[in-house]
């Protein structure tokens, strides 16, 4: 397994433990009252900020304990890296026209930032699993 290929994995399981994280203390704290009524943004916060750390902690760890033996990415690690991140975008933009609608829309603060927090999480995990499945299976031909 490349180097490449062990980050995309803890991207891969970091973005969604963490978003899970978030998505059980908000839902805890709901109970009776309406969503838009949680207090969500320290949560959202701190969610995000221990997924980042702990991303680059397990991703400094594995460049660490399996070193690449020739220090550089070839093309295919270049394509593999383009293919997933293009896709992630993509779901990045269709999060961001979600939220502007819901601006325009003048819905509540909460939906928005949750909208674009999924967008996020989205972008991420499927463009680290499309890399993945592209290490896996050789990337698919147009």
């Amino acid at each position: 397994m490349t180097p490449e290929e062990k980050r995309a994995w803890v991207t891969a399981v970091v973005t969604p433990v963490a978003y899970l994280t978030y998505v059980v203390i908000i839902l805890g704290r709901a109970g009776d009252v309406p969503l838009a009524e949680v207090p969500y943004a320290a949560t959202l916060l701190w969610t995000v900020g221990c997924a980042v750390v702990a991303a680059i902690v397990l991703h400094i760890a594995v460049t660490v304990l399996s070193p690449d033996p020739t220090g550089r990415k070839d093309r295919r690690d270049r394509e593999i890296h383009r293919h997933g991140e293009y896709v992630g975008r993509g779901l990045l933009v269709a999060g961001a026209v979600a939220a502007l609608a819901l601006a325009l829309a003048e819905a509540d603060h909460f939906y928005i930032a949750n909208v674009l927090y999924l967008a996020f999480v989205l972008a991420t995990a499927v463009g680290s699993v499309l890399k993945i499945i592209a290490y896996r299976r050789g990337l698919p031909a147009w």
